[in-house]
C-alpha cells in the first residue's frame, strides 16, 4: 500500500504571484534606498559623499540578489499519524525477499 506524503501546512509555499510580489516589493525597496543615496550624494560633501556614492553604487547588485532570493526552501514530508513507517519498510523488505 503505498500512501502519498503529508506536508505540514506551515511548509506550503506561498503561490508564485505571491512570491513575485514579495521579491518586486524588495527590489523597488532596495532601488528607492538607492536613489536616495545617489540624491544625498549630490547634495553632500566629504567623506559622507563616498559613502553614500559607494551605496549607490553597490545597492543595485545587493537589490537583485534580494529580490531573486526565493523558492530555494525544500519541504520535507512528515509521516502521517497512525503509521508505521518502520515497519512498512520492513514489510517491504521482506516480500522482497
Amino acid at each position: 500500500m503505498s500512501e502519498q506524503p503529508v506536508f505540514r501546512i506551515t511548509n506550503a509555499q506561498t503561490s508564485f504571484l505571491e512570491e513575485q510580489k514579495g521579491r518586486t516589493r524588495r527590489y523597488l525597496f532596495s532601488m528607492s534606498l538607492r536613489t536616495i543615496c545617489f540624491l544625498a550624494a549630490v547634495v553632500t560633501t566629504g567623506n559622507l559623499r563616498i559613502a553614500f556614492i559607494i551605496g549607490a553604487i553597490f545597492l543595485p547588485y545587493i537589490a537583485v540578489v534580494v529580490a531573486n532570493a526565493g523558492r530555494e526552501r525544500t519541504f520535507l514530508p512528515i509521516k502521517s499519524p497512525g503509521v508505521n513507517l518502520k515497519s512498512n519498510v520492513q514489510q517491504i523488505t521482506k516480500s522482497e525477499s
